[in-house]
């Protein structure tokens, strides 16, 4: 399904190669297979999933426009927002490929027929740790266009998900069993399913109390905390890139197949708490650094990092998190902007489109956003990162007027879901992942074998 093509099918294709030309042994390019299940299953089994991301969005903070909005706009710090409280594989019949559009080879050196064109769903670790979920997502990848899972190595509630060996882990206990990573890497190998590890960064409320010397630190000499009460590790400190990247080793030597960093920014809000006296460094030159060494230290696997969606639209590094577009993919495979319409605000302009209400417009928020981020990377020579987006898969019931009256989302399942997607080709672009932080998709979206 996603490594390699039914053998039938491949002796067809070299009969017929052999009847043409006579030549044998072409490589013969893997993509995901359009596959569906009727959305039955036990995905509800997951244990404290909605531990993950269960904060608000502060998607009217990024706001280039102006336009703010009372929907949305709690001040708290979230990457993903909450979740439940195209045709076939096509890319709009011009085959475009992701990152600059420039050559045949991906940021990796690997040729383009090398790499797999992702379309993926997020699971946590606790998800992870049931036997009967995961026999659930195999078949779901047997039977749809999924070909892939994005699963949590850390979480950003601090701790690793599994049994780690790191030494400053086990000395700072900061793992929790969720998940055995081999077990579930086996079986999503055995059946030829790619899987990315997710790693939060930055955002730590553990390690950077266990090591406060790492820790952001408040104005008044304490370690900062966001409004909901949760410290970050400092991204100008570069002891703590060594603890996320020795992480990050692990995880590859366990066979994760990409590491995708999440968090990879500094907070949103409190900026005039925070004290970062000693340098003169930009945020977003510590976040490229970063992501640069994190490249160089763990070269086997495709690198990647997750974008809050607004930077395809904001100029440099508007919401100083340190997320500038044009740089931040420079040096990494992939970058997954956060497309999600939820995240923006009531009014926002993408493109040049204004959109009241975001939420309820799906298809143009995707497409828009995409098409401006293809825009502005296309000039950007050398542009490395493909860009595989996220896409909402949950509904934003937290986007109400102050008095609870108006509402200004709608409920997400599967033509919300499908409406994306197709933006996603309509944009130019191939791969995807979907998100819900409760793992309660709308499979009945995802497209059968054969269609």
């Amino acid at each position: 399904m996603t490594f390699k093509k039914p053998v039938r099918l491949i002796s067809m294709l070299l009969v017929l190669m052999i009847l043409i030309s006579g030549c044998m042994g072409q490589k013969i390019q893997h993509s995901g297979d359009p596959e569906n299940i009727d959305g039955t299953g036990d995905v509800g089994n997951t244990g404290n999933a909605a531990e993950s991301n269960t904060d608000q969005s502060d998607a009217a903070v990024n706001d280039p426009s102006g336009a703010g909005s009372d929907a949305g706009n709690s001040g708290t710090d979230s990457e993903h927002g909450p979740g439940a409280s195209g045709p076939e594989e096509q890319t709009s019949g011009n085959g475009m490929e992701q990152g600059s559009g420039e050559g045949s080879d991906d940021a990796s050196g690997a040729k383009e027929d090398d790499y797999i064109r992702v379309k993926a769903l997020y699971l946590t670790g606790w998800t992870a740790g049931s036997t009967k979920n995961i026999e659930h997502y195999i078949e779901l990848a047997k039977t749809t266009e999924i070909n892939a899972y994005v699963v949590d190595i850390k979480d950003e509630d601090g701790y690793v998900g599994y049994e780690s060996q790191v030494p400053e882990v086990v000395e700072n206990k900061t793992w929790r069993k969720k998940y055995n990573p081999e077990r579930l890497l086996e079986a999503f190998h055995d059946n030829d399913i790619y899987v990315i590890g997710r790693l939060v960064v930055f955002k730590d409320p553990v390690y950077s109390l266990k090591r406060p010397d790492l820790a952001i630190k408040h104005v008044n000499g304490k370690v900062w905390k966001d409004k909901d009460d949760i410290s970050w590790l400092n991204p100008y400190n570069k002891e703590t890139w060594d603890y996320i990247i020795s992480i990050a080793k692990e995880a590859v030597a366990k066979g994760f197949d990409e590491i995708q960093f999440d968090y990879v920014r500094y907070p949103g809000g409190g900026k005039t708490t925070m004290d970062f006296s000693g340098t003169d460094k930009e945020k977003y030159e510590a976040i490229n650094e970063f992501l640069a060494y994190a490249k160089e230290q763990i070269p086997e696997v495709p690198i990647s990092a997750d974008v809050f969606g607004i930077i395809l639209e904001s100029p440099k590094d508007t919401e100083n998190i340190g997320q500038y577009l044009e740089l931040i993919g420079r040096d990494i495979d992939y970058i997954s902007p956060m497309v999600y319409p939820s995240h923006y605000a009531l009014g926002q302009i993408v493109n040049k489109v204004k959109f009241d209400v975001p939420d309820l417009d799906p298809y143009g928020v995707v497409y828009n956003s995409l098409a401006k981020c293809r825009d502005r990377i296309g000039q950007v020579e050398g542009y490395k990162a493909r860009v595989r987006p996220y896409l909402q898969d949950f509904t934003a019931t937290w986007l109400k007027s102050k008095d609870g009256k108006t509402k200004y989302y709608q409920e997400y399942g599967p033509e919300q879901v499908r409406q994306q997607i197709q933006a996603v080709y309509d944009a130019g672009y191939e791969e995807w992942i979907l998100w819900d932080a409760r793992n309660t998709y709308s499979e009945e979206a995802l497209m059968k074998e054969g269609e």
